[in-house]
């Protein structure tokens, strides 16, 4: 069997192509020898491919599943950039020169727009693009070395934006050669030429050229920003020079030192992990590499990566190192994205490599079932596995599994190369061993650089020692959870190993012992059981103290600590014993009474409860249903509210002895002279803190059986979030529907009086609200929290702190999920992100609670993303958390009816009136905010004011969808009033027309003074002979009291004038209506009203040429007439 030459152990990072392009690149058609990919970038969300023929593909990277497809005839793309801080933005670049930047409307799922095309580089051929860190903005570069700046104004930032900015092409220098790299970061703008690089400071407007030295030929630069705990440390540049140098430069420009990396180079080639071929290693160093590296490029947090006609090269400039290198022919461009890499060629053939660790690329190779090639990238990297870094990722059972999937027949020699290194892994005669091997059966560990064991308890393992001193039952982790449901002993006796040189680690949010002890589930004697725990405790931490111990403290020192730990254990187990025996003297027969004894009668009471409501006596008169639910809710507040009370007592009382032993824990780590007096002392404020905890939780439990239901309303702090203990899943369902019922039905509380107010109607707003607030702190784990959300919008509407409290329950029981875990340190994006992995959410509330703390954190800008999660979240849940601002629930209700194409808006707006009257709602806040001011619309009689109904509302688009809805009449005239109210014309004419109000739509028609409004296509040009003459006389008075007396929003008419063909006159409505009853009718129409020393001689022309038209029109059909009636007598004949 030929050996295989084994990669050093220094190199643990390989290039890994886990999945092929040519499919998708197939399905792109840009596999052909007519179209092919011309340039690359890649955001977290898409990879851009340019092709050759002009477009520009955006494919969504995870699962490659959506393609956008953006067409130019300016020419073939040559660059192309994706907005990392924006995904909805991307920029190309032609062969023509031009810079197209494209808005993709994803948010709003309409369809990409191009929104600035510009022409400054027309002509030349465009090298380099780049957007800046922080805003909507891209920088230019190209052949000649000019470098523009395009500023880009969207609908994002406002309505006036693109007003204020009247250049938005800003010219930022023209070096003296071809642009080669641009790059962004903080400011500063880095341009590398063929001969040196620049640093701009674009706010300041100033440059600098870096270092003193010229060079000759593609070179590129990038910026090296500072890593996370780096502190206040400035971001690094580095620059390509010759040679396979590079140049470290502060933020300033100044050069601090010169790496060089050529005989580094000299080592050979790492093999990229692909399916195409299989990887070689061939071990032998090749000569050193001078090198020009055309980009640079940053990668993770702490690389630096670049490329040439031979390699990939991927650099730690920090650490002057080469991480690997590894042959890929024939680079054409590369884009980066955190640890991924996609490879454009010559050919436009495209590669996607990933930067991985080796014990990660054989996990991910393992999981997708590429047996083989895991196998062989196993036996290369050996050095590596063996490592105790790649062994914790990548531990024995794996690599055995690893073995078992292999052929023995085919694949012998692998096989067998895999079985050696798995022999490797465990040498017996290894004093590595000998010492892992002795604290292995308890806990796996690694060495710290300080030399230190760090040591990580191995969940459900126990040494053969240790199993000896304990009982011999076995339990699993589910019994042991049952058997002893505290383990705050057992965190205390381990933190004492913590002075043998030892770091612990254990999952403090799971119960776990990590060996077995046999107690009952209630047993009549917690002290004895606790005594118990105490002693196995002391014996496990005693022998694993002797094991560990040995391992680097000397033999003088350990006889001290063994007795330090002695003497300590006795005074934790006094303090430790105290509070057990409390509990036992306050309530002796808690531990007596099985919970299906002392839950009993309120399972008989739900059932009796459920069967009276079945009665139709009961269920069809509402009191009879609240004073069955008050009845029943006496068994729930003494079986399950007192019960909780008493617990939350407990829990707040028992805060001073769990901070003081969280003192404890703290300070057993104290020096080894010091240890005696801070134990007793800490040892007498336990003790203290004990009996002041027995003493306070008894007379809570006074204060609680005295005031009966008033207990939870004294703390108001808490809510019940776990059920009752031992009750069945029917029986708990039956709970939540009455409790839920009696939240419905304002039945919140069981005393005589107080009953009989809050199943009444009397009660006023706020001790109704207060009740209600109270009622779910003391019962929100057994509420249909859809149901009372509903009730809460719909009866409580009124009453903001019902809602908050309802919120308040929803956050606590999300406390302790990611996205509240995330909420302090993460932006919106990405916890928009977290969120949307974490559904679907259906129509579960408690979306609700993370929908509030981005709201609360990020204000107005977290609404709009929230219309993805419709209708998870409803408009009215919107309203109620923006309770105290209703624009910002305004802006995010018409941002969801946009985020429709325009032929489904109606339908979703109409699914949203729910009920019918929050149409009135809407339409008031709509008509109120972002609208002109309502003198500018209305005058002092209450009528319209010319052209008012031309002035810009911010809402207009919302509004007229909301009255153009089917509604009933009633429900049309109230929306009439509002519009008329404030102003909106527009939507005040069309429901006049709609009731049928005619006289009174013509009549603001008029005051408007806009002759486009009786154009007809909506119905408004009079219909009969009396609404035109009324039409006629309102224009009359109209023009004699306002055009002759009073300016407008216009420019100033005179009426009959030719200046005013779209104002209202008398001239321009009897042209209206020559052409529509004709020219002799209406002459004789407006003699009839008087009217004719109205009209100039421009009517009289125009009746004349109605009256030629009129007839030519009446010759043409009868010369049609006549010509058919031959046809058709010749085809009889």
């Amino acid at each position: 069997m030929a050996s295989v030459p084994a990669i050093p152990d220094s190199y643990n990072h390989v290039l890994a192509e886990l999945e092929c392009l040519d499919p998708l690149l197939s399905a792109l058609r840009l596999d052909s020898s007519r179209l092919k990919c011309t340039c690359i970038d890649v955001s977290k969300r898409w990879l851009a491919l340019g092709s050759s023929g002009g477009g520009l593909n955006l494919i969504q990277k995870d699962g490659w599943k959506q393609r956008l497809f953006l067409t130019h005839k300016e020419g073939a793309i040559s660059q192309v950039a994706c907005c990392l801080h924006d995904e909805d933005y991307v920029a190309a670049a032609t062969s023509q020169g031009l810079v197209v930047v494209w808005e993709l409307n994803q948010e709003r799922r309409g369809k990409p727009e191009r929104i600035y095309v510009s022409s400054e580089h027309k002509g030349r051929k465009v090298t380099a693009l780049c957007w800046d860190t922080a805003a909507l903005r891209v920088f230019v570069g190209d052949h000649v070395g000019k470098v523009s700046a395009i500023k880009i104004n969207t609908s994002k930032q406002g309505k006036a934006a693109a007003a204020f900015v009247m250049f938005p092409v800003q010219i930022i220098t023209t070096v003296d050669s071809r642009v080669v790299q641009l790059d962004y970061l903080d400011g500063r703008l880095l341009i590398s030429s063929l001969t040196r690089t620049y640093l701009c400071d674009t706010e300041r407007e100033k440059f600098w050229k870096i270092g003193n030295k010229e060079r000759d030929g593609e070179f590129g630069a990038c910026f090296f920003p500072a890593g996370k705990n780096s502190g206040n440390q400035q971001p690094l540049i580095y620059c390509a020079r010759p040679g396979s140098r590079m140049w470290e430069v502060n933020f300033d420009g100044e050069v601090q030192s010169t790496h060089q990396f050529k005989q580094l180079l000299s080592s050979p080639p790492l093999p990229v992990v692909t399916l195409r071929q299989d990887p070689h290693y061939t071990g032998s160093s090749c000569s050193p590499q001078s090198l020009s590296f055309p980009k640079l490029l940053y990668l993770t947090e702490h690389c630096v990566v670049t490329w040439t006609e031979r390699g990939v090269y991927v650099f730690l400039p920090q650490s002057v190192q080469v991480l690997l290198w590894s042959e890929v022919k024939d680079i054409q461009d590369i884009a980066v994205h955190k640890s991924e890499l996609f490879c454009l060629h010559t050919n436009g053939k495209v590669v996607h490599l990933s930067l991985l660790l080796v014990d990660r690329c054989i996990e991910r190779l393992m999981r997708r079932g590429f047996w083989t090639l895991a196998a062989r990238v196993s036996c290369l990297f050996q050095n590596s596995i063996v490592s105790c870094r790649a062994r914790k990722n990548l531990p024995l059972d794996k690599l055995e599994h690893l073995k078992s999937q292999l052929d023995a027949s085919t694949q012998q020699d692998l096989t067998v190369q895999l079985e050696e290194l798995i022999s490797k892994l465990e040498p017996l005669d290894s004093a590595c061993s000998s010492r892992r091997s002795s604290i292995s059966s308890h806990e796996s560990f690694s060495v710290l650089d300080s030399g230190i064991y760090r040591v990580i308890s191995r969940r459900g393992s126990q040494s053969d020692e240790d199993s000896c001193s304990l009982h011999s039952q076995t339990f699993s982790e589910d019994e042991r959870l049952k058997e002893f449901p505290t383990h705050h002993e057992d965190e205390q006796e381990l933190e004492n190993v913590s002075h043998a040189s030892v770091v612990v680690e254990a999952d403090r949010n799971e119960t776990f012992l990590p060996f077995s002890i046999p107690l009952s589930f209630r047993s009549p004697s917690p002290l004895v059981s606790l005594q118990a725990v105490k002693e196995s405790v002391s014996s496990f931490v005693r022998k694993t103290t002797e094991k560990i111990g040995t391992l680097h403290i000397s033999p003088e020192s350990r006889g001290k600590h063994e007795a330090k730990d002695d003497e300590q254990l006795p005074e934790l187990t006094l303090n430790l014993v105290t509070c057990p025996q409390g509990e036992k003297e306050s309530e002796p027969q808690n531990w007596q009474l099985p919970e299906e004894d002392r839950l009993r009668d309120l399972k008989a009471a739900t059932a009796e409860t459920i069967a009276k409501l079945q009665d139709p006596l009961v269920l069809l008169e509402p009191q009879c249903m609240r004073r069955v639910l008050q009845e029943w809710l006496v068994h729930l507040e003494e079986k399950f509210s007192k019960e909780h009370s008493a617990l939350s007592v407990k829990k707040s009382k028992t805060v001073c002895a769990e901070e003081q032993r969280a003192v404890l824990e703290e300070n057993l780590q104290v020096a080894p002279a010091d240890r005696d007096a801070t134990d007793k002392e800490q040892s007498a404020i336990l003790e203290d803190c004990t009996e002041k905890e027995h003493t306070t939780e008894t007379c809570a439990s006074k204060t609680a059986y005295e005031n009966g239901t008033d207990v939870m309303g004294s703390l108001g702090c808490g809510f019940q979030l776990s059920p009752p203990r031992g009750i069945e899943p029917d029986v708990l369902k039956d709970l939540v529907e009455l409790t839920t019922l009696c939240f419905e039905l304002r039945v919140f509380s069981c005393g005589s009086d107080e009953a009989e107010e809050s199943s009444g109607e009397s009660l006023p707003p706020a001790t109704s609200a207060t009740l209600a607030c109270r009622f779910m702190r003391s019962f929100f784990i057994l509420l249909d929290l859809k149901r009372v959300k509903q009730c809460i919008i719909t009866t409580c509407a009124t009453s903001p702190n019902v809602w908050e409290t309802y919120i308040a329950g929803l956050k606590e029981l999300t406390c302790h999920s990611p996205v509240a875990l995330a909420m302090e340190n993460e932006d919106m994006l990405k916890l928009l992100k977290l969120l949307h992995d974490l559904g679907p959410w259906d129509d579960s509330p408690l979306l609700l609670a993370h929908a509030q703390r981005l709201y609360e954190k990020f204000g107005e800008t977290a609404l709009r993303p929230l219309i993805k999660f419709h209708p998870s979240i409803l408009p009215s849940d919107i309203k109620q958390l923006c309770w105290n601002d209703p624009a910002h629930f305004l802006a995010y209700l018409d941002s969801l009816v946009k985020s429709k194409p325009e032929d489904k808006r109606p339908f979703l707006l109409r699914s949203l009136l729910q009920p019918e009257s929050v149409r009135l709602d809407w339409l008031c806040l709509a008509v109120s905010h972002d609208a002109p001011q309502r003198a500018s619309t209305v005058d002092e009689e209450g009528n319209p004011r010319p052209r008012s109904h031309l002035f810009t509302w911010g809402y207009s688009q919302f509004i007229l969808l909301l009255i153009k809805l089917p509604a009933d009449f009633v429900m049309k005239e109230k929306m009439a009033d509002i519009c008329k109210s404030h102003g909106f014309w527009p939507g005040y004419v069309f429901l006049c027309l709609e009731l049928d109000r005619r006289t009174e739509a013509f009549t603001s028609i008029v005051h408007l003074d806009d002759l486009s409004l009786l154009n007809g296509e909506d119905g408004s040009i009079p219909e009969t002979i009396e609404e035109w003459k009324l039409v006629l006389h309102l224009a009359q008075n109209h023009s004699t009291a306002f055009h002759h007396h009073s300016p407008q929003n216009g420019n100033a008419v005179s009426n009959g004038g030719p200046s005013c063909p779209d104002c209202i006159t008398v001239e321009n409505v009897a042209l209206l209506l020559a052409k529509a009853i004709g020219p002799n009718r209406a002459l004789s129409l407006l003699q009839e009203c008087g009217l004719t020393l109205e009209l100039s001689e421009r009517f009289t022309g125009v009746c004349e040429i109605l009256r030629i038209a009129e007839k030519r029109q009446r010759a043409l059909i009868q010369s049609m007439l006549e010509r058919c009636d031959r046809f058709l007598w010749s085809q009889q004949a």
